[in-house]
């Protein structure tokens, strides 16, 4: 049963990304109607089915660095990348590091670009990070299991 559960949740978790991914692209924005009954919906089921304190310890510490990195640089990281590494701590677990590295580095590529393109002005360029964290999460939740 816990295995069908962890499909259910995962399959959710897809549909969620995808979702916030299409929104941020188009508005720039990770939607709170959309990311924090996701993650509390999916924090449930992961406590409910596999219970530690992983899952809350994964998106409390994903949500600690990215806010560390909001607040550094104010209007670089917006609120909503931080409820959405929040969102991912409680669904990948141990593995958010992963997903967070790999984001990471598929934003580099866009980043690099623009740098290169525009030269300082770049710096200034915002691109959309969901997308880039979404993937992170998916790879994560693949290569980590539902155990993270």
């Amino acid at each position: 049963m816990s295995a069908a559960v962890d499909i259910v949740v995962g399959g959710f978790l897809v549909v969620v990304l995808v979702a916030i991914s299409i929104v941020d692209v188009r508005r720039r924005i990770v939607p709170n109607r959309l990311v924090l009954p996701a993650a509390a919906i999916v924090l449930a089921a992961r406590t409910l089915i596999h219970p530690s304190l992983v899952w809350i310890a994964g998106g409390a510490g994903a949500a600690a660095l990215l806010l560390v990195a909001a607040i550094v640089r104010p209007g670089g990281m917006g609120m909503g990348d931080v409820k959405l590494a929040l969102l991912l701590g409680v669904a990948v677990g141990r593995s958010v590091p992963l997903a967070l590295v790999i984001a990471l580095a598929a934003a580099m590529v866009p980043s690099i670009a623009i740098l290169l393109r525009h030269g300082s002005r770049g710096r200034t360029m915002a691109i959309p990070f969901a997308p880039f964290l979404a993937l992170g999460g998916l790879v994560a939740l693949v290569v980590g299991g539902p155990l993270g």
